[in-house]
């Protein structure tokens, strides 16, 4: 199991969770993600249909249904009903455990205290159920550089 953990800094989570969604599918993998509150939830659930005035992220949350069916489903619970290989973890939502999907990824601002906690008890948890962790930090021109 891969656990990474992106350290939002220059942008917003609005502005960087369409990038990352567009490699995991790319790689023909489905996602879910999984948001601390309904608010962060239906934020991003606008922010998937139009974070580019040429292109939208096809999801579904559990208000659409056919939940089986979409690429990117946002939850604010443990659930994987589309049979996602990648969990992306938001706005606090932490893991119960560390199975269910190939990767786990925790994106949190940088700028939040208790997100920078709340990172850090997951990485602790993540290394001693054995997963290898990886950190990725933005850089100020928005790049991601691997710091761990």
């Amino acid at each position: 199991m891969d656990v990474y953990f992106y350290h939002l800094e220059h942008q917003t989570l609005e502005r960087v969770l369409p990038s990352l969604l567009e490699k995991t599918l790319a790689r023909g993998w489905r996602a879910v993600v999984q948001a601390g509150s309904e608010e962060r939830l239906d934020a991003l659930d606008l922010a998937l249909w139009t974070y580019d005035d040429e292109s939208f992220l096809a999801h579904g949350t559990a208000r659409i249904g056919h939940a089986n069916l979409q690429p990117v489903y946002l939850t604010l619970g443990h659930e994987n009903p589309n049979g996602a290989g990648v969990r992306f973890f938001v706005d606090g939502a932490e893991a119960d455990k560390f199975e269910g999907a190939e990767r786990f990824v925790y994106v949190f601002d940088g700028h939040d205290p208790e997100a920078l906690t709340s990172a850090r008890g997951q990485w602790t948890a993540a290394k001693a159920a054995g997963c290898a962790v990886a950190y990725w930090q933005q850089s100020s021109s928005g790049r991601w550089e691997q710091k761990a």
